[in-house]
């Protein structure tokens, strides 16, 4: 065996260097955007996860307001008191009993904050008006009932996007593509991203 046989057994020539880092170069750069996309798909995923929970949770919030509590003469304070009956809906089995919550602007009952669904409210059973009988005496009956607090949200969920639980909110009053919350309820809620979404047509922020 002569020299060159021995050299060619101890390892790789420089050509068979070059053309293994060359293939493991563009592998690399083939992988890479694989990566980043299918990190960008899971923080889409997470994302309409949050979106589902928060509007689920408001729209839980907006089922339970109904029954209890009535506008107040010329804009007064939300109190409890006779009012038309309302479409209640199956799901709900309780009802908001702390009135006070809700100021005299938001006069569709949805959560006034997102906080508010964190600390939860006050509820009573809703089948206690149902045995009552009498609408007038919703009040006192309920009065007399053992008061509970109702959870509609563990925390505020974390925007994948931005990294924050830092939402854009956006009340009953203001219209689709408002700016700015105009303070009177929560109503709905949209990531602050104005990235581009990965279906090129839409933003985040318009989910």
């Amino acid at each position: 065996m002569d020299r060159s046989e021995r050299l060619a057994e101890r390892g790789w020539t420089l050509i068979e260097l070059v053309i293994t880092i060359a293939v493991l170069t563009i592998l690399t750069l083939g992988v890479i955007p694989l990566v980043r996309l299918s990190v960008q798909r899971q923080r889409e995923q997470r994302l309409r996860e949050a979106l589902r929970q928060i509007r689920t949770a408001i729209d839980e919030f907006h089922r339970d307001a109904i029954g209890i509590c009535s506008q107040g003469a010329r804009g007064g304070p939300i109190v409890p008191g006779p009012q038309p009956p309302p479409v209640l809906d199956p799901r709900s089995r309780v009802m908001i009993s702390d009135c006070t919550i809700f100021s005299p602007e938001n006069l569709d009952l949805y959560p006034p904050d997102l906080e508010t669904l964190v600390r939860g409210v006050s509820v009573v059973p809703r089948m206690a008006t149902v045995r009552s009988g009498d609408p007038n005496s919703r009040a006192t009956d309920n009065q007399l009932l053992a008061t509970k607090k109702k959870i509609y949200l563990r925390a505020i969920p974390i925007d994948p996007m931005t990294g924050r639980a830092d939402w854009q909110l956006r009340s009953s009053y203001d219209p689709p593509d408002a700016g700015s919350w105009g303070g009177e309820n929560v109503f709905d809620v949209r990531s602050k991203s104005n990235e581009m979404a990965l279906n090129g047509k839409e933003r985040y922020s318009d989910w």
